[in-house]
């Protein structure tokens, strides 16, 4: 099977690790090249704020129900910290993994420091843990503020985390966020092309970015900007905060099938909820990523799912 360019492994994987490169690329992405990506970092990103209180479901209290629903359900990779990973992938071994190297808290607001977010673990450790567990580990994953006052360490610390992942045949994957006193619109589409732009220098192969708000109203318009910025570095989306499953799987479509988006990056609005709804949504989003599945089709999808699961439950 020839790879278009995208799906090539870039010149900085060794020569004998291009297989491994791509094969890790082919079952990220199911083979579509397109990422559905279950975003399971929030533990530390919001605390307990979006797993505790009034319309989460009681089941996303215990850290398991996110590995629960990742098994159970259609997805590439589940994004998570390694702490998670060491204490529950024993037991979900068929769980595809990208490790986050970086988080913070929310604890300090922008109004009183810019972000900094850097990398928990060297490489050498992640290489023994690989080989230790033996789980299937596909790439990492790294914040950047751009824009932040501490951009150059996070700037130099993801460009040496995206070679040294490449290095050994893993994939990389930059979430993009401009964040910071000199930042006054973070959702601005021209800036958020600019950080989609920026991760395709640092050599990403993903790169997660907030979907902007244009002017107009029309962002999935605004969002091809990014897209083309990106150029062979395939554009994600963040899932965002709650919304309805009609709502939330129209946008969806959107980015992908009307920008260009080349997937998804999905937490709050999937952990949330139930392990039956959060299963059923999880399909669905995926009909849509990976089957390219209509917004309609994927909601009927949706309730079909749930209803079989409530005959059988």
């Amino acid at each position: 099977m020839s790879l278009s360019p995208m799906q090539k492994a870039p010149l900085d994987v060794p020569a004998d690790l291009r297989p491994r490169y791509e094969q890790n690329f082919a079952e990220m992405t199911r083979g579509t090249g397109r990422l559905m990506m279950m975003a399971a970092d929030q533990k530390v990103e919001h605390l307990n704020d979006d797993f505790y209180g009034p319309g989460i479901a009681e089941d996303d209290g215990d850290p398991e129900h996110l590995f629960r629903i990742a098994s159970r359900a259609r997805i590439g990779v589940m994004a998570t910290q390694l702490g998670l990973i060491a204490r529950y992938g024993e037991d979900y071994p068929g769980i595809r993994y990208v490790v986050k190297l970086n988080s913070k808290t929310h604890l300090i607001p922008t109004k009183m420091g810019d972000p900094d977010s850097r990398q928990w673990l060297s490489f050498e450790q992640l290489d023994r843990f690989r080989e230790s567990s033996s789980l299937p580990i596909l790439g990492v994953g790294y914040t950047i503020y751009p824009g932040s006052r501490a951009e150059p360490e996070m700037l130099r610390e993801a460009a040496r985390l995206v070679f040294e992942a490449h290095r050994r045949g893993l994939l990389a994957i930059l979430w993009a966020y401009p964040r910071g006193a000199a930042v006054s619109d973070e959702r601005d589409p021209h800036l958020i092309a600019g950080a989609a732009g920026l991760a395709a220098c640092l050599g990403a192969d993903f790169v997660k970015v907030n979907e902007p708000k244009a002017k107009d109203g029309r962002n999935a318009a605004a969002l091809r900007e990014a897209v083309r910025a990106a150029g062979r570095t395939r554009l994600i989306c963040a899932g965002g905060k709650e919304e309805s499953v009609p709502e939330f799987l129209a946008r969806l479509h959107a980015q992908i099938h009307e920008a260009g988006a080349a997937g998804n990056a999905t937490g709050r609005n999937i952990h949330q909820r139930p392990l039956s709804e959060a299963i059923a949504f999880c399909n669905a989003i995926s009909a849509i990523t990976l089957d390219g599945a209509t917004a309609e089709q994927a909601v009927a999808l949706y309730h079909k799912e749930l209803s079989a699961s409530s005959t059988t439950g």
